[in-house]
C-alpha cells in the first residue's frame, strides 16, 4: 500500500507516538478516582435547612434556662406582666425575700448533696459489678437474667412508689435517707449500659490474665476492669447524679422532717403561702437548685462525652 507524503513525513516519528498514546492509557487506568467524583455534589439549602433546624432545638433548650436567670432579677409584679428578656435589678430584694421565708440554703445543699452523691456511687459500683458478672461469667439462666433486666427497663418508676411506701412503713425508715440512697443499688438502666460498655472492651481477656498472675476475683475487679471503665462510670455517675438531685417525689413521699428536705423541695415549698407567692425568690431558689448540676457536668464533660462514644465502637 502507497503511503502519502504526509505520512511518509511521520513515519520516523511513528514509534514516538506509539509509546505515548501507550503512557496515557496505563495513566488513565491507574488514576484512581476521587469520591468527590462519585458523591452528589452537597446542596446548599439542604445545609441551610439542617443548621436552622439545630439552632432552633438550641434555642428551645437553652431559653427556659435563660429565662429563670432572667426573673431571678426581677420582682413578683413585674413576672407577673409577662415575659421578657432582659434583666431587672431586684435580685438582691429576692435574695432577702429567700432567706426570710426560712429557706436554709446549706441545709438543703448539704442534704442533696449527701444523698446525691452516696446514690451515684452505690448505684454505678453495684451496677459495674453485675455489669462484670453478666458479661465475664458462664452460668445458667443467664439470658434469662438478662431478658428480666431489659423487661424491667420498660416500666416507669412511679408504678412502685405505693408499694415502695408501703414496704418503707413497715421497716420503719421514714424520715430517713436509707430508703432513699440503698435501693440505687439495683439499676437496670446503668447496668445494660455498663455491660454494653462492656463488650467493646477485651475484658474477658484481662480478667483470664489476672487469674493467671494468681489474683483473686475480686481483686481483678477493683484493680484492673474498674480503670477500664471509668469513662463509662463516670457517664452514669452524673446522670444519676443529677436524677438524685432533682429528685422531689420520693423524698416528698418519705420525708416529713424540715431538716432532712434537700434543696427541690424547699424551693418547691417557696409557693407554701398562696396568698402571698414570691415569684422572684421562687425562681431564685430554683436557679439555685440546678447550679451545682451544672458545675458538675463541666467539672466531668470530658469524661462524659468519651464515656458515650467509647461503648458505640467494638474493638
Amino acid at each position: 500500500m502507497a503511503l502519502s507524503w504526509s505520512q511518509y513525513l511521520l513515519l520516523p516519528y511513528k514509534k514516538y507516538f506509539v509509546r505515548l498514546n501507550m503512557q496515557d492509557n496505563r495513566s488513565s487506568e491507574k488514576r484512581p478516582i476521587s469520591i468527590a467524583e462519585n458523591q452528589t455534589p452537597a446542596i446548599p439549602v439542604l445545609k441551610a435547612f439542617i443548621y436552622l433546624v439545630m439552632v432552633y432545638l438550641g434555642v428551645l433548650a437553652l431559653l427556659p434556662v435563660y429565662l429563670v436567670f432572667i426573673n431571678i432579677t426581677r420582682s413578683t409584679p413585674e413576672i407577673n406582666s409577662g415575659l421578657t428578656l432582659l434583666p431587672s435589678v431586684h435580685l438582691l430584694d429576692n435574695w432577702r425575700i429567700l432567706n426570710s421565708t426560712g429557706f436554709s440554703l446549706s441545709r438543703g445543699f448539704f442534704n442533696s448533696f449527701l444523698i446525691a452523691s452516696l446514690t451515684s456511687l452505690c448505684a454505678t459500683y453495684s451496677s459495674a459489678m453485675a455489669a462484670y458478672g453478666i458479661h465475664v461469667y458462664q452460668f445458667r439462666f443467664k439470658r434469662a437474667l438478662w431478658g428480666m433486666i431489659m423487661f424491667v427497663m420498660l416500666f416507669p418508676l412511679s408504678l412502685s412508689y405505693i408499694g415502695f411506701f408501703r414496704i418503707v412503713f413497715s421497716l420503719r425508715l421514714l424520715d430517713s435517707y436509707i430508703p432513699l440512697i440503698v435501693p440505687a443499688i439495683a439499676s437496670p438502666v446503668v447496668v445494660f449500659f455498663l455491660r454494653q460498655y462492656l463488650v467493646s472492651l477485651p475484658v474477658r481477656e484481662l480478667a483470664e490474665v489476672s487469674r493467671i498472675d494468681g489474683a483473686g476475683e475480686f481483686w481483678t475487679f477493683n484493680a484492673i476492669i474498674l480503670p477500664v471503665m471509668g469513662p463509662a462510670l463516670a457517664t452514669q455517675a452524673f446522670f444519676i447524679f443529677v436524677a438524685s438531685w432533682n429528685n422531689f417525689v420520693l423524698p416528698y413521699i418519705l420525708l416529713s422532717d424540715r431538716k432532712l428536705f434537700t434543696l427541690p423541695m424547699m424551693a418547691v415549698l417557696l409557693q407554701a403561702d398562696i396568698h402571698n407567692v414570691e415569684f422572684g425568690g421562687i425562681y431564685l431558689g430554683i436557679a439555685l437548685s440546678f447550679i451545682p448540676a451544672i458545675n458538675v457536668y463541666i467539672v466531668a464533660s470530658r469524661f462524659i462525652i468519651s464515656g458515650i462514644t467509647a461503648g458505640s465502637f467494638k474493638e
